[in-house]
């Protein structure tokens, strides 16, 4: 049976492909900027004759037309593992429900304890030996196929050709079904405008970072501004290890200033699970020996983090209390994001020769009533979910300073948080902690 053959036996329609979906099936769709547009077109179209179907996967980059279709999630019940602005805004009219997990964990859990039916996946045109590239999401899929009873593969002619690391393709013989169709374009995620307070917490990030320095970066104006300002030093052979690539990297690459020299694992590799950005970035990772694409089940890895010296691990929060308790993906009982990769990576970070787990957050924020609140609280928004537990915070910094956790006393911490905190704040937060038992009666701010 040659390749060609197959190619051509498992070729279907969109729609005669969801024809295997059944009422009560679990679904996986491809995850991040890979949404399988075309099969869940198709899908929608049974929305009538179907129910309870659960549709699943990792930050939802447009909305399900499923979901369009079906407001009281009656025929679809929609799930997802780390909210972005998608999920954020439909979780408003309780249209998704957030899965709780330790992103380096969920290849495990999806093999020991959930059953999938059908997975759509995304990926590039088959090549000639007959894989298919999941291109920028790597992430969950090998699980996934691992578990689910039916793979169809929507193939997009966009999506690039992004090299292991392993497992970030699949054979032809694995697949049952395989659409062809718009070859929809990527989407492009453009970083937030950097603003002053930005600058001022990179400034203060780049004092934590010196040559051979193996980083950890994310999305937005921040991460941007870290790497602008890296680009700007005099910092030289620094590596990527990280769960998402993003354009920072490249104009970090581009500027000579990666090079992965100092890295114990995937020496002169930029590492990650899944990629987000511009077509700047896409063209990069296409075919690009420079760059690895792993599981997440190994990028996220706590232990295989540690394993690079110098790791530095840079995160956000939305707020933290004077236990040194972090927040960083609810405000009270609002989901807004994940805990996603944070805890693995602080948590690895620290475990790293010379490594630093930071929580970078602006001191102040602005309410919905237009007033300036502080970031930093005495406890944690009634509801908040504590995403890094005050065990694993080591780093925290504002546009204020830095600071060093690990190791200090309750009163210690409060203090060091206070140093910190927009000096508008300081005094009320003194006065909780007082009333908290977490302050010396003899300490000066």
């Amino acid at each position: 049976m040659t390749i060609k053959w197959r190619l051509q036996q498992k070729t279907v329609s969109a729609e005669e492909a969801v024809r295997i979906v059944k009422s009560g099936d679990v679904i996986h769709y491809g995850e991040f900027a890979l949404f399988p547009r075309l099969l869940d077109q198709a899908l929608a179209k049974r929305t009538e004759e179907l129910y309870d179907v659960e549709l699943r996967s990792t930050c939802y980059t447009q909305v399900p037309e499923c979901v369009k279709n079906d407001p009281a999630r009656k025929h679809f019940i929609m799930e997802d593992y780390h909210f972005g602005g998608v999920s954020r805004q439909l979780f408003k009219d309780n249209l998704v429900s957030y899965i709780p997990m330790l992103y380096h964990q969920m290849p495990r859990i999806i093999r020991k304890y959930i059953d999938i039916d059908v997975a759509f996946l995304s990926a590039a045109p088959m090549d000639s030996r007959g894989f298919f590239n999941f291109g920028l999401s790597n992430s969950l899929t090998s699980a996934v196929i691992s578990k689910a009873k039916k793979v169809i593969i929507e193939v997009n002619e966009n999506v690039p050709v992004c090299l292991g690391g392993n497992q970030e393709m699949i054979h032809v013989s694995r697949v049952d079904y395989i659409v062809h169709g718009e070859h929809p374009q990527l989407l492009q995620l453009y970083s937030d405008e950097t603003k002053d307070v930005d600058r001022a917490i990179a400034g203060h990030v780049l004092a934590e970072i010196e040559n051979g320095c193996c980083l950890q970066l994310g999305i937005g104006s921040l991460p941007n501004t870290v790497g602008a300002l890296i680009a700007e030093s005099n910092l030289k052979d620094l590596g990527i290890h990280t769960e998402m690539l993003t354009d920072a990297c490249v104009d970090l690459y581009e500027e000579g200033t990666i090079t992965g020299a100092k890295k114990e694992i995937d020496t002169h590799k930029m590492t990650y699970t899944f990629a987000m950005g511009t077509q700047k970035l896409y063209d990069f990772l296409d075919k690009n020996t420079m760059c690895a694409s792993y599981p997440v089940s190994w990028t996220n890895d706590p232990r295989w983090i540690a394993a690079n010296s110098k790791v530095v691990a840079i995160n956000n929060a939305l707020e933290i209390d004077l236990f040194s308790q972090v927040a960083s993906e609810s405000v009270g009982t609002r989901q807004i994001s994940g805990t996603g990769g944070q805890v693995d990576f602080i948590y690895g970070a620290f475990n790293s020769h010379g490594g630093k787990g930071l929580i970078c957050f602006s001191s102040t924020y602005t309410a919905p009533d237009g007033t300036t609140q502080s970031r930093i609280r005495p406890t944690l928004s009634p509801g908040s979910i504590v995403t890094c537990p005050r065990t694993v915070v080591s780093y925290v910094i504002t546009e204020y300073g830095t600071t060093q956790l690990k190791g200090k006393s309750t009163w210690q911490r409060a203090e060091s948080l206070i140093n910190i905190a927009h000096p508008e704040f300081r005094s009320e937060l003194i006065k909780a902690a007082e009333e908290m038992n977490i302050w010396r009666r003899s300490n000066r701010i």
